[in-house]
């Protein structure tokens, strides 16, 4: 069995930012995308609402800067807003051209529609019906399934970085990572020029969320231990409206049920959000998330309710038919009754502190989609400019990739894996136990509103904790379960750090002990003790 692997570009994790960039490198580099469970089972695929762009002619990139800035609650960087939005449009034309089978409008004066979601002050939402995701994740994964210097390589999870310093192989810089094949139960070597890092956000370190199993925080633990620094992981948002029913997981209802009209109601019947914001349900994701958690502790409820059968059932059935389908098979028609929501843990704001092109403080070494932090979304990412993100840096790191290409030396030999002195486990539920009560703590300390006392209970248990999974990982072989526990460790402890230095509620950081916002707004920045200096 080859467990050694040699690539120009080693792309961890097989989402629209992975993917982006894979087709963007492989006319001229060799390039191996990984991915830690099936290719499809990243967020990407489950994105429904869109992707926003400076498309209509009546929209300016001047009102989307604007937009993303004011839900940014002052904390975006104008810079990477500006580079995004205007790259916008670009990005887009290369998804059509891809392939991308957007949404038609024969009466819009672009062929396509545009819906609007809460934020935005123009309808610059393109979409693919409410599969947007998936639309795009299909059309892009067959393009690289066909270019033959692309490899799909599947049921690999990721254990940690290489550094060539760590191995005296001079200056610090990545080389690459070992990788255990879910398959064989065996850890690989890969050997690249150029890794980067696209595993996608955290938000599995909460009890609830909306995303996928492998949300574990991968990418931002690994690079937090090679060295790199990490800002804003304060700032988790959580989605307002995910599908509240035992058997339904982690079914999202996009935000673009509200932006077409779905309302917002107790179990009365009774609006309520135009007590929290005038833009009522269209206001930016983290007063809606506070609103609904405000009523539910007011009232004692175990969700609210979302309800667009005010709509035709033609219009539900456009723009809605997966909504209309899942609800369906838990016996919830939305043409005539109301959809019952919670929030949930949705989208990891924060995370590895990278330059224009995705580039970390560790050479050699990129970020890219929600792993990163480009400074785009500030303390609270507006609707549909986290598709965009992934695609504009997708494009970005490739160009820079590239130019570096030339110049940059083959990798120098490493050792590959060696577990000659660990042994297999025979206490699993150690894993199990510690996975349960570190995802149930940072719901009730860490979650939607906090308080230093919390946060500080929340410390002293992922202290604790961190100490019972070194020991754990020290003497014992790895397995998919003690990797991501491992790395939600990691990252639980970057969101305390980064919770408790925050004394303001700002974004999406709403604490009781600092109700206020401060005058000057700044990142929240952590620098590991292996930092050695910005690569930027």
């Amino acid at each position: 069995m080859k467990t050694a692997h040699h690539f120009d570009v080693l792309i961890i994790g097989s989402g629209a930012a992975g993917l982006t960039l894979a087709l963007h490198l492989a006319e001229q580099a060799s390039v191996a995308v990984l991915s830690k469970a099936d290719l499809a089972a990243g967020s990407t695929y489950w994105a429904q609402g869109g992707v926003a762009a400076v498309i209509d002619s009546d929209d300016t990139i001047e009102a989307h800067i604007n937009d993303t800035e004011k839900a940014g609650a002052g904390l975006c960087h104008l810079d990477a807003v500006k580079y995004t939005v205007s790259n916008s449009q670009e990005s887009i034309q290369w998804l059509i051209d891809s392939g991308v089978p957007f949404t038609k409008d024969k009466k819009s004066n672009n062929g396509f529609h545009l819906t609007k979601e809460g934020g935005h002050s123009h309808r610059r939402v393109i979409h693919a019906a409410d599969a947007t995701g998936q639309a795009i994740f299909e059309t892009l994964i067959k393009k690289a399934q066909t270019h033959p210097n692309i490899t799909l390589l599947d049921q690999r999870v990721a254990v940690d970085l290489i550094n060539s310093k760590k191995f005296g192989q001079g200056h610090n810089c990545c080389i690459g990572a070992y990788v255990l094949n879910l398959n064989t139960d065996q850890v690989e070597l890969f050997q690249a020029k150029f890794t980067v890092l696209a595993t996608g956000g955290a938000s599995k370190v909460y009890l609830y969320t909306s995303n996928q199993d492998g949300a574990s925080g991968d990418g931002i633990a690994m690079a937090w231990r090679a060295g790199c620094r990490v800002a804003n992981m304060e700032f988790n948002q959580f989605h307002p409206t995910c599908l509240f029913h035992p058997h339904a997981k982690s079914f999202l209802i996009s935000e673009a049920v509200r932006g077409e009209g779905g309302k917002l109601l107790l179990p009365s019947g009774e609006r309520f959000m135009d007590q929290f914001d005038p833009r009522g349900e269209l206001a930016p994701r983290d007063i809606v998330a506070r609103g609904i958690d405000h009523e539910m502790k007011r009232l004692g409820l175990d969700c609210v309710f979302l309800d667009i059968s005010h709509k035709s059932i033609r219009f539900i059935e456009q723009h809605f038919p997966t909504i209309l389908q899942r609800c369906a098979s838990f016996g919830i028609d939305i043409t005539k009754d109301p959809i019952p929501v919670v929030p949930a843990a949705h989208y990891t704001c924060g995370g590895v502190l990278v330059d224009q092109y995705g580039q970390t403080d560790v050479p050699n070494l990129y970020a890219i989609g929600e792993s990163s932090f480009t400074g785009l979304h500030g303390a609270n990412r507006l609707a549909s400019n986290s598709l965009l993100e992934c695609i504009v840096y997708g494009r970005s790191a490739a160009a820079d990739i590239l130019l570096k290409l030339p110049n940059t030396q083959t990798t120098p030999a490493v050792p590959e894996w060696d577990e000659s002195q660990v042994t297999d486990s025979d206490e699993d539920i150690i894993i199990a136990h510690n996975w349960e009560e570190l995802r149930r703590f940072m719901w009730d300390y860490v979650g939607i509103v906090r308080t230093n006392k919390r946060l500080q209970r929340a410390k002293h248990r992922i202290d604790l904790l961190q100490q019972e999974i070194y020991e754990f990982y020290s003497n014992y072989k790895v397995s998919n379960d003690l990797i991501e526990l491992r790395n939600l460790a990691v990252v639980a402890d970057l969101i305390i750090q980064s919770a408790l230095q925050r004394k303001e509620s700002r974004g999406l950081h709403y604490t009781l002990d600092y109700p206020e916002q401060l005058p000057v707004a700044t990142d929240t920045v952590l620098t590991p003790e292996s930092f050695l200096g910005a690569n930027f």
